[in-house]
């Protein structure tokens, strides 16, 4: 790179603390949290697919859930786990922004999909006698299709926002996947309208879904309140706690990492955190929903039980 050429950029370097000792057992670790991520997700899909009793707005949207933490995990693990085995850490300047395109569109459609859920929870347990007509499957198809048109069309212009920067210092991303705020902190140009687009988009896509999140919740809880026997009251709490563990733990995760990322002195504490949300949650997903839930629990044996599994 010439000494007055700022653009010419080829490639990045990522600083994930790996001693040499620890590649071997940080390998195999990775390895394996990203098999039990794909076979997890994949037998939520597949037991939707072929159980008819699941054919249900909650268990679409969960189904939709797991075909997009499966993707979301798929952008970074699998990079990592070749820059770990060819002892580099390096990504190219295009795998990194197609990688950071990637990875916030299907982090925004998590976040929408924590948010239908939520609705979905508030129509069934507030206005069951309504709940068929107003969750029908063509609004829960275009809820869906929406979201997913939000969330490509917003990372598109995050990255041909992030394609105009120019980076004329050191190439080093303390994470170990792409992410928008921490490319924006190597350029060497003016972010102002970056940073102002992501506050914007944040906010807007972020924060008004979390909202929407809490204000269906105190509205179900009030209503569960409501409920005069304990029977009734524990079953309806019961089929929100899956989803609640989930939220819980994307907004913990998220909120982790952009924290301690801001925070000096933090790359280590910025790895566990980006660790947990971009790998540990797609991972725990399944088993959470799978764990707490009989339907699910039922539909699995009945899919295990079937000639193609077992000839």
């Amino acid at each position: 790179m010439g000494p007055g050429n700022k653009t010419s950029i080829s490639e990045f370097f990522f600083r994930f603390p790996i001693k040499q000792e620890q590649q071997l057992f940080i390998f195999g670790l990775f390895l394996g949290i990203y098999v039990i991520t794909v076979v997890g997700n994949f037998l939520i899909m597949l037991t939707f697919g072929s159980d008819s009793h699941l054919h249900t707005p909650m268990y679409f949207f969960l189904s939709n859930l797991s075909f997009v933490d499966l993707c979301l995990v798929s952008t970074t693990v699998p990079k990592m786990l070749v820059n770990i085995l060819t002892n580099s850490q390096d990504i190219s300047y295009v795998g990194c922004l197609t990688q950071m395109y990637f990875f916030s569109a299907f982090a925004c459609m998590d976040n929408f999909l924590l948010t239908l859920m939520a609705c979905d929870r508030f129509v069934a347990i507030c206005h069951p006698l309504r709940y068929a007509t107003i969750m029908s499957p063509q609004l829960c198809i275009l809820l869906v299709l929406l979201s997913w048109t939000i969330s490509l069309l917003d990372s598109l212009l995050q990255s041909l926002m992030a394609m105009r920067l120019s980076f004329c210092k050191a190439h080093d991303l303390p994470f170990f996947f792409c992410d928008l705020p921490q490319i924006l902190k190597l350029s060497c140009t003016e972010t102002l309208i970056n940073n102002i687009l992501v506050y914007f988009t944040t906010g807007l896509l972020g924060v008004l879904p979390l909202t929407g999140i809490i204000f269906s919740y105190i509205k179900i809880c009030s209503s569960i309140l409501r409920i005069p026997s304990p029977g009734g009251k524990y079953k309806a709490f019961s089929t929100c706690g899956s989803h609640l563990c989930v939220v819980s733990l994307f907004y913990g995760t998220v909120f982790g990492v952009y924290l301690n990322s801001s925070a000096p002195h933090s790359s280590w504490k910025s790895t566990i955190a980006s660790v947990m949300y971009a790998v540990i949650t797609p991972m725990l997903n399944p088993f959470i929903y799978s764990l707490r839930n009989k339907d699910i629990k039922n539909a699995l044996r009945r899919l295990m039980r079937r000639p193609i599994f077992f000839p």
